[in-house]
């Protein structure tokens, strides 16, 4: 939750990205500081025992301490291990952090990772509901996961062409958001359910759309037919709204037809099944008018008056 009241959807890294980031972190910046030793080492030789020990603790504390602080200021959350696993360190309300975020998980990464090999840290992690150690609960902080796999964006089915217009009038002012989110992911995965159980959730939302609507639908319509003439009607009012009244969806014959993506009405126990409720005729196209019956055409008119 932000500061604006906005509702983040951002999904926590849990205990196993977090060390294997920790460890390539670990990785990195020990053979820095192998490195750093040495070079220290070899050009300290001629100073006495106490300049050279204040010399390696304060290496200690610059490569082992420093840097990370540095890196993850830097930036905003992110070292190498958390670059390379999709993670990131943001604040709890989801901004990015800043220099005393990252002082306090350093300062107290010290403890938990370094002089425990690790265990405190691991097992805040697995007590958190959203796997923080104890430097993230101090600095209000949270480890997310920035790369996160998506579902494929199928389309939902338009329904058969002689449905289109049936449901014009139809209210859906009081049929709530989660509904129609499952109306949506039941018609984009019907044909992959068994046909018993998808026309039996097909009634359940049916009869939950004629409650919510007040409107039952056509004799002989089956259920799931009836969910996308709905669901169809519903998407042309917003693109009406937000493209103009003369926007929306437009069939033509034999459009909008998914093969054995609307199944049949099932029979009733006390008679044989409906039947389906048949396209409407279509219409004639305009006859031209043939040579002999005007020698001359119409005049064309603009609509202008020439002033007087």
């Amino acid at each position: 939750m932000t500061g604006d009241a906005v509702v983040l959807g951002l999904q926590p890294a849990r205990l196993p990205s977090r060390a294997l980031a920790l460890l390539i972190d670990l990785v990195v910046i020990w053979a820095a500081y192998l490195l750093i030793s040495i070079g220290l080492a070899l050009a300290t030789a001629s100073l006495d025992e106490a300049a050279a020990m204040a010399i390696s603790i304060a290496s200690f504390l610059l490569v082992l301490v420093g840097a990370p602080i540095a890196v993850e200021t830097l930036s905003h959350g992110r070292s190498l291990g958390k670059l390379a696993c999709g993670l990131r360190v943001v604040r709890d309300d989801g901004g990015p952090i800043r220099f005393r975020h990252a002082l306090m998980r350093g300062a107290m990464g010290v403890v938990e990772i370094l002089m425990t090999f690790g265990v405190v840290a691991c097992i805040a992690s697995l007590v958190s509901e959203r796997g923080r150690r104890i430097g993230d609960v101090f600095a209000g902080t949270l480890v997310v996961r920035e790369r996160v796999a998506s579902a494929p964006n199928t389309a939902v089915p338009p329904p058969p062409p002689w449905l289109v217009g049936r449901f014009t009038g139809v209210d859906l002012s009081a049929v709530p958001d989660g509904l129609w989110l499952e109306i949506r992911q039941y018609l984009t995965r019907m044909t992959q359910l068994d046909p018993a159980i998808g026309r039996r959730l097909a009634e359940r939302l049916a009869d939950e759309l004629v409650a919510r609507t007040g409107t039952p639908p056509p004799a002989g319509v089956p259920a799931a037919a009836f969910l996308a003439g709905v669901v169809a009607e519903r998407q042309a009012r917003d693109a009406r709204r937000a493209f103009g009244p003369t926007y929306g969806p437009t069939y033509g014959p034999g459009m909008g037809m998914v093969p054995g993506a609307f199944p049949a009405a099932s029979a009733p126990a006390d008679g044989p099944a409906p039947a389906p409720v048949p396209p409407p005729p279509l219409s004639p196209p305009p006859a031209s008018p043939s040579p002999s019956s005007s020698s001359a055409p119409a005049p064309r008119t603009t609509g202008f008056a020439p002033p007087a």
